[in-house]
């Protein structure tokens, strides 16, 4: 692997500790390569140039930011190949999997390259005062992004392209299952004209340690994280030292609702969407599937139809469907939600079993029946397993789809568009899927409610989660 050291200043760089740490290939379980492992003082030394480069970019205007941005989208779109291959090498998932995340994470450069001139302010005339009301957005200032392992390069572009887009400078800390994604895209970054100092990378295996240190300079005014409800509860406990302001896409435990008067090709085709795009690896994958009882043997049947079709091997193989999961703790709780739910009464109605051979593999799984009381109804799988439950009644469902502190994304498939309608809004989440297994786009906005997280990020709102409101009252 060519780029493995930190990006600090636009240089490549050893971390001032002089320590590496292997970053493997799931599929093999063999190393890819050993990075640098990011200190104090090379979070010092980013900070440092993030002030300077900001300093510049926040004064472009924002037509001459958009124009980077939107370079760096035809750039990443030329190479969807080349970072696809290394999203499988450490990831693991399959290739084309890997191809849609490439995609995906690219767009996010076009997107926010045409947001980054729709930064619009207001004048009004104050009724009490007669003054005028003038409002404008200005850049917040220096932004620390933490991004986790399942979308090496997308969680990174969907939060640099709108700070960019903003005005903002960044620190990056990507995880350190995956970090050679985001190092590889900042050599596209310098030829698409962000200067030195703008984004920097640091991988480290210190992560709590590195990252709280950065929230506690005052530099800093935006924490952008993607990862766990837990993690992000104690980042939001750093960022409460320095009134930071956090963007926060935590948890999920996604309901997907399938009505007695869906269309079941459709179902099934969004389920098999939302439960296995990244191998099931992702906060908006369906976690808890509830079927109408007077159709779930059918849905049943063709669940566990495509899902045996499936073929699970390398990702680097063109013919393969399903990779490996990340590692082997994340591979170990998948087995364990499916052993604990069968125990309590759930039916295997294909695949189940771990395959022999290195690599993290698990197979795509089907388990009916799932009781109320099993594991995986009440945590994230973050696998390839669909959970499948019945109801008989709506409000039944409802219940039982709200009853979790998580409210992400939930999904519903109905022919009836007025009753779908009203169970969407009666569903408290901060996204719902309608007839659709995909939710997420760079021109929605993305986030959650309850534990899932504050803010959104992409759409317009995400820009504006790096930018402060700023009113000026004047007379004239």
């Amino acid at each position: 692997m060519e780029f493995t050291n930190l990006y600090i200043n636009g240089t490549w760089r050893e971390g001032a500790e002089q320590e590496r740490f292997e970053v493997l290939n799931p599929a093999t379980e063999e190393p890819l390569a050993t990075v640098a492992s990011a200190g104090i003082a090379d979070a010092d030394a980013a900070l440092d140039a993030a002030e300077a480069a900001m300093k510049d970019w926040a004064a472009r205007t924002p037509r001459q930011r958009s124009e980077v941005l939107r370079k760096a989208w035809e750039l990443m779109t030329g190479r969807l190949e080349h970072f696809a291959r290394l999203i499988t090498l450490e990831n693991g998932k399959a290739r084309t999997d890997a191809i849609g995340e490439a995609t995906y994470a690219a767009e996010f450069f076009r997107w926010f390259a045409e947001e980054a001139v729709r930064a619009d302010g207001m004048i009004t005339h104050a009724p009490a005062s007669g003054a005028r009301i003038m409002v404008q957005h200005k850049p917040a200032g220096l932004a620390v992004l933490v991004t986790p392992w399942n979308y090496p390069a997308a969680m990174g572009t969907r939060k640099i392209a709108p700070a960019l887009a903003a005005g903002c400078a960044v620190i990056i800390k990507p995880a350190s299952e995956t970090p050679l994604t985001m190092l590889a895209l900042m050599p596209l970054l310098e030829e698409a004209g962000v200067p030195p100092g703008l984004v920097n990378v640091l991988p480290s295996k210190r992560t709590g340690a590195l990252v709280d240190h950065m929230l506690h300079d005052p530099r800093v005014r935006v924490v952008s994280f993607t990862g766990s409800t837990g993690v992000g509860r104690k980042l939001l406990h750093s960022a409460a030292d320095q009134v930071l302001k956090p963007a926060m896409e935590l948890g999920g435990n996604a309901p997907l609702i399938v009505f007695d008067d869906a269309d079941l090709d459709v179902a099934v085709e969004g389920t098999m969407l939302a439960k296995m795009r990244n191998l099931g690896e992702a906060c908006t994958a369906a976690n808890r599937i509830y079927v109408h009882e007077t159709v779930a043997a059918e849905f049943t049947r063709r669940l566990s139809a495509a899902m045996s079709a499936l073929k699970l091997g390398d990702g680097t193989d063109p013919s393969v469907d399903v990779g490996p999961l990340v590692n082997a703790e994340t591979r170990d709780k998948v087995a364990d939600f499916v052993a604990d739910a069968v125990a309590k009464g759930a039916r295997i109605e294909c695949g189940g079993r771990v395959p022999d051979g290195p690599g993290y593999y698990y197979p795509p799984t089907v388990l009916s029946n799932v009781p109320d009381n099993a594991e995986c109804v009440h945590d994230e799988i973050f696998g390839p397993v669909a959970a499948i439950q019945t109801f008989t009644d709506q409000d039944e469902v409802i219940r039982r789809a709200n009853d979790t502190e998580y409210g992400l994304v939930a999904y519903v498939f109905s022919e009836d568009f007025k009753r779908a309608l009203q169970v969407c809004e009666r569903l408290d989440y901060g996204m719902v899927g309608l007839n659709r297994g995909l939710v997420s786009d760079p021109a929605a906005p993305f986030g959650g409610t309850k534990q899932s997280g504050l803010g959104r990020e992409g759409g317009h709102e995400g820009m504006l989660e790096f930018m402060e409101t700023q009113y000026i009252s004047a007379s004239w």
